[in-house]
């Protein structure tokens, strides 16, 4: 397979919103600026120029804008504030797997008056199997419901 095979591959990829998933080390390489001190990678993905990253403490997305890419803007959502997770696995064709989190946005968790909460969602290639993901996010999340709600 020559390059330009490999590069239209990652660029089909691209285009049809799924990601690759990258070693721990590159990511750790390229993006370990962003980690908190005693943070690490538990695993990442790439798609064309954005990446996810689910570390011991937060999932972090980096969303890389402009032409150049050189703009990027960078989202953590920490797992303390996971309260919800669902996961859509591949089907036959052109189907990817997707996982979904739900989190608390608002910065007190107990506050009175209510919280706020956001969704994410974040779509794999097919070939990636998403259970031993979605299983440690989904206990993540019943953890953080359980102490919420005593």
């Amino acid at each position: 397979m020559g390059l330009f095979d490999k590069l239209g591959g990652a660029v089909m990829q691209g285009v049809m919103g799924n990601m690759s998933e990258v070693s721990a080390e590159e990511l750790t390489h390229e993006y370990g600026a962003y980690l908190m001190d005693g943070e690490t990678i538990q695993t990442g993905f790439k798609l064309v120029r954005d990446v996810v990253l689910f570390t011991d403490k937060r999932i972090i997305d980096f969303d890389k804008q402009g032409a150049t890419g050189q703009k990027m803007r960078v989202n953590s959502i920490n797992l303390s504030s996971l309260i919800h997770v669902s996961a859509e696995t591949s089907g036959f064709g052109l189907d990817d797997s997707e996982i979904t989190v739900d989190y608390i946005a608002s910065p007190f968790f107990k506050a009175s008056g209510g919280v706020t909460v956001a969704s994410k969602k974040f779509e794999f290639p097919k070939k990636y199997n998403i259970q031993p993901l979605y299983k440690q996010l989904q206990e993540i999340a019943y953890n953080n419901h359980e102490s919420l709600n005593h």
